[in-house]
C-alpha cells in the first residue's frame, strides 16, 4: 500500500449502503504489515448463494483451490481475506494453512467448513502462518458491522494506492435492491477469468446457478478486458454473493429483477476494473484501446491486448510521445489477420495513420496534445470485417520498476 495516491484515483468514494444480513470488518493480524489492518471478513447471517470465477494460471494459490472446491456447494456463510501473503506456491504448508483457517472460521462464525471461502493476496512463496489468522478471528467477529465496506476495501490492499468501491441500486416492481462491490489490484494484472481480488454482494435473492451465469457473462468485457503489465496472478478471485436472508432465491433467469441485477453487475464490474487500471503501479495515464474492423471479436481482442501489453507502446504513452509506429508494430506482431494497407489509427479524434502510411493531414501538435491527457483513447481499424473489442490499460513508468524492484525488500 503506497503513501502516494495515484493521480488517476477517483475524487471521492461512493456511499456504500448497508445490506441486510451482511456484516463485514477488518483487524490487524500482523501477517506481513505493521500498524494497518490486514485480515477481513464478510459474514452472512443466513446462508448466501455464491458464484465465482478464478485465475486460469497453472500455478494457482491454495485459497483458489479451496474456493473452487466449495463453490460446487453454492452456499456461503463467510469469506475471510488476508493481505500481505498470497499463500501461493507454498506446497503442503499452504494446504494445511487453508484447512486451519477454514476450521477456525467455521467455529468462530458458526458454520460448516464448506461454507467458508478464503482469499489471500501478497507475496508468493512465503508460508502463511494460519495461527495469526486463528488468533485474530475472535476480535474480527466482534468488529463486523454493516457499514464497514470502506475499511475492508482498504484492508485488502497491497501495492494499491486507493480503496476501490462501487455500488448500484435498482428498483423492480416497487422494491429497491442493492449491489455493493470492492476490489484490489495494482500490479500483476492481466486477468484470465478475474482480477486480483473482488467481492460483490447483492440483497436480491438469486439462485447460485443464475448468479454464476451473470458473473461469467460480465467478466469478459470488464476484468478480462484490462491489463497493467501482462502478468496473470496466481490468486485471481471474484466472488459474487446473494444474501437471501432466508428468502427463497429466484430461479428464473428471465425474471425482471435478474435482468436488472445483470445490468447493475456489468456497471459495477466495469467501474472496479477501470479503478484497477487507474491504480496500475506507477501509472499516470489510463488508456482505452478500441479495435474495429477485425475478422472476429476474438481477433479484435487479441490485437487490442497486443497493443495494451506492449512495453514500447506503454512507455511511449508515459513519455507523451505520439509514436503511432509502435501501434503498427503491436498490430503486426499479434498473429491475427491484418493488412498493412488497410490499417487506420487514431489518438483521440486525430487520425494519425491511414491506408498504410502517415495520414496526409497529420498534425504533430494536435496528436501530442491528446497524449498529454490523463485518459487517452486509441482506436485502430483493421479494415477487414465487423469484429471489434475494447480493452483498458495504463502507461509504464520508472515508478513501476521501483515498486517491483523493492516488493520483497
Amino acid at each position: 500500500m503506497s503513501a502516494k495516491i495515484s493521480p488517476l484515483a477517483p475524487a471521492r468514494q461512493p456511499q456504500m449502503p448497508a445490506i441486510a444480513g451482511v456484516r463485514l470488518g477488518s483487524v490487524e493480524a500482523g501477517i506481513r504489515y505493521r500498524n494497518r489492518t490486514d485480515l477481513s471478513a464478510i459474514v452472512f447471517d443466513h446462508p448466501a448463494q455464491v458464484a465465482g470465477v478464478f485465475t486460469r494460471s497453472k500455478c494457482p494459490s491454495a485459497p483458489v483451490d479451496w474456493c473452487r472446491k466449495n463453490l460446487a456447494g453454492g452456499r456461503a456463510r463467510c469469506v475471510v481475506i488476508n493481505s500481505g501473503n498470497a499463500n501461493a506456491f507454498t506446497g503442503k504448508l499452504g494446504v494445511a494453512s487453508v484447512k486451519e483457517s477454514a476450521r477456525s472460521a467455521s467455529e468462530i462464525f458458526g458454520c460448516k467448513k464448506g461454507e467458508v471461502f478464503l482469499a489471500s493476496t501478497g507475496v508468493i512463496g512465503e508460508p502463511l502462518d494460519a495461527s495469526r489468522i486463528s488468533a485474530a478471528l475472535p476480535a474480527l467477529k466482534q468488529k463486523v458491522r454493516e457499514d464497514q465496506w470502506p475499511d475492508v476495501a482498504s484492508a485488502i490492499m497491497t501495492t494499491d494506492t486507493f480503496a476501490k468501491l462501487s455500488t448500484r441500486s435498482f428498483t423492480v416492481e416497487g422494491k429497491t435492491w442493492h449491489l455493493n462491490g470492492i476490489a484490489k489490484g495494482a500490479g500483476m494484472i492481466a486477468p484470465d477469468m478475474a482480477t486480483m481480488l473482488s467481492f460483490l454482494v447483492t440483497d436480491l435473492p438469486v439462485d447460485a446457478g443464475i448468479l454464476q451465469g451473470l458473473l461469467s457473462k460480465n467478466i469478459g468485457g470488464t476484468f478480462n478486458a484490462i491489463t497493467v503489465d501482462s502478468d496473470t496472478s496466481t490468486s485471481d478471485t471474484v466472488l459474487l454473493f446473494s444474501a437471501c436472508n432466508g428468502e427463497k432465491p429466484i430461479r428464473d433467469a428471465r425474471h425482471k429483477a435478474v435482468k436488472a441485477l445483470g445490468k447493475a453487475l456489468g456497471e459495477v464490474l466495469h467501474e472496479l476494473a477501470l479503478m484497477v487500471v487507474c491504480d496500475g503501479e506507477g501509472a499516470t495515464k489510463q488508456v482505452e484501446i478500441k479495435v474495429t474492423g477485425a475478422k472476429s471479436a476474438k481477433s479484435a481482442k487479441r490485437v487490442a491486448m497486443s497493443i495494451a501489453n506492449s512495453p514500447l507502446v506503454k512507455t511511449a504513452i508515459a513519455g507523451e510521445d505520439a509514436n503511432w509506429g509502435r501501434i503498427v508494430m503491436a498490430v503486426g506482431k499479434a498473429g491475427e489477420p491484418a493488412d498493412r494497407d488497410r490499417l487506420a489509427i487514431w489518438f483521440g479524434d486525430i487520425r494519425v495513420a491511414h491506408e498504410g502510411q502517415r495520414d496526409g493531414a497529420y498534425d504533430e501538435a494536435a496528436a501530442s496534445a491528446v497524449m498529454k491527457q490523463d485518459r487517452i483513447p486509441v482506436r485502430v481499424d483493421l479494415g477487414l470485417g465487423k469484429g471489434e473489442a475494447t480493452v483498458w490499460t495504463c502507461d509504464l513508468t520508472k515508478e513501476y520498476v521501483a515498486i517491483n524492484g523493492d516488493y520483497r525488500s
